[in-house]
């Protein structure tokens, strides 16, 4: 997957742009799959098959010029996952669609410590209504899961509003599950935002990692969420409780963190 950056782009270039890449791709032995274009952000995010970073870079200097500013290594899977599938689009056809996504990473309290207290079976069946919670939850919110942790799960999000009215929902369930029978489940949980490729040569590298750490650092039962999460979900109905600047392993400079206030459902 490589990535692009423009300035004053319209869909049209930008679906003028992949028609000549396909044009001209047989020639360096590249295989285009699809392309995500943001006009708000003015970036653009090629997926192909391909034998080498060099061929994709070819590839694009032959056919317009303009050159992906990095190229990364990923499995297709991951990326269907983390995207939610991949569609075709028709070739020039101008279409708009980001590539931008919200991670979500869940952690559940004390899961090691249940086989000891409540034995195989038991333990099994709490892990099972655990996941199945977060799954539905996932699903509603037009969520895609990328993988389940043993812990918890890690889930992508078109939409910043449905990543935070997810996890809302899953503390809510998880509440009312606890008032109505025991033992108790909670959860952390910790929410981050970004696209495919930034500086990291992983695939949504940044952003996996800070929901990851902001998801350890959550008390149980709470939501993190970084500033960008925030920032975008501002006059969306959400309160938010700064928690100032945290240390965060894997960072190199304490990072700002918000909780998400929320409340039993009605």
């Amino acid at each position: 997957m490589d990535r692009h950056e423009f300035s004053g782009l319209t869909a049209l270039d930008a679906a003028n742009m992949h028609l000549k890449d396909l044009q001209v791709q047989d020639r360096f032995g590249v295989q285009l799959l699809t392309y995500w274009f943001d006009y708000d952000r003015q970036t653009a995010f090629c997926l192909a098959k391909a034998d080498s970073g060099d061929a994709v870079q070819g590839l694009h200097r032959e056919s317009h010029g303009a050159i992906p500013t990095q190229v990364i290594e990923v499995d297709q899977s991951m990326v269907e996952r983390f995207m939610g599938g991949i569609v075709e689009h028709k070739p020039g056809e101008p279409y708009v669609e980001t590539a931008f996504r919200t991670i979500l990473f869940t952690d559940m309290e004390g899961s090691t410590r249940l086989t000891q207290r409540l034995g195989d079976a038991r333990a099994m069946a709490l892990l099972r209504a655990h996941d199945q919670v977060i799954r539905d939850s996932v699903r509603h919110h037009r969520g895609s899961e990328v993988k389940h942790t043993g812990d918890g799960l890690m889930a992508a999000f078109l939409s910043v509003v449905g990543a935070i009215q997810s996890a809302v929902e899953i503390q809510q369930r998880l509440a009312e599950r606890n008032d109505a029978e025991g033992p108790s489940v909670r959860v952390r949980i910790g929410l981050a935002a970004g696209e495919p490729v930034t500086e990291r040569d992983d695939l949504f590298g940044a952003a996996v990692q800070l929901a990851a750490r902001l998801c350890a650092k959550a008390e149980p039962g709470s939501i993190l969420v970084s500033s960008a999460v925030r920032d975008l979900a501002l006059g969306k109905g959400f309160t938010f409780r700064n928690r100032g600047k945290v240390r965060l392993r894997g960072f190199d400079s304490p990072m700002p963190a918000f909780e998400v206030a929320w409340t039993t459902a009605a």
